[in-house]
């Protein structure tokens, strides 16, 4: 364990980054899963909650990337990733 008083408060820092970090990162996988199962369920009448919940997680990425949880091009790919199933799923849903 650390004996001088800078690396006990460093130890503290890193330790209430750490969980604030995680917090972030929990959101933005939970809320990934809730809209991908949305969008797996895409029909013509929920296309409005599907963009809701897409906004919601581009919300929490980008104030995640901003917290500096997430690196700037993760939030970006896993922004893009959304998108491109949204757009897949729009492509192959059967009216």
């Amino acid at each position: 364990m650390a004996k001088n008083l800078s690396a006990i408060k460093r130890i503290k820092t890193s330790e209430r980054n750490r969980l604030i970090n995680r917090k972030y990162k929990s959101v933005v996988k939970t809320l990934t899963k809730r809209c991908l199962l949305n969008i797996d369920n895409l029909e013509s009448d929920n296309f409005n909650d599907v963009q809701s919940s897409i906004s919601q997680v581009y919300s929490k990425i980008d104030k995640a990337v901003k917290k500096g949880a997430f690196h700037p091009n993760t939030g970006a790919r896993k922004k893009a990733r959304l998108a491109r199933a949204l757009s897949f799923a729009q492509k192959n849903r059967i009216d």
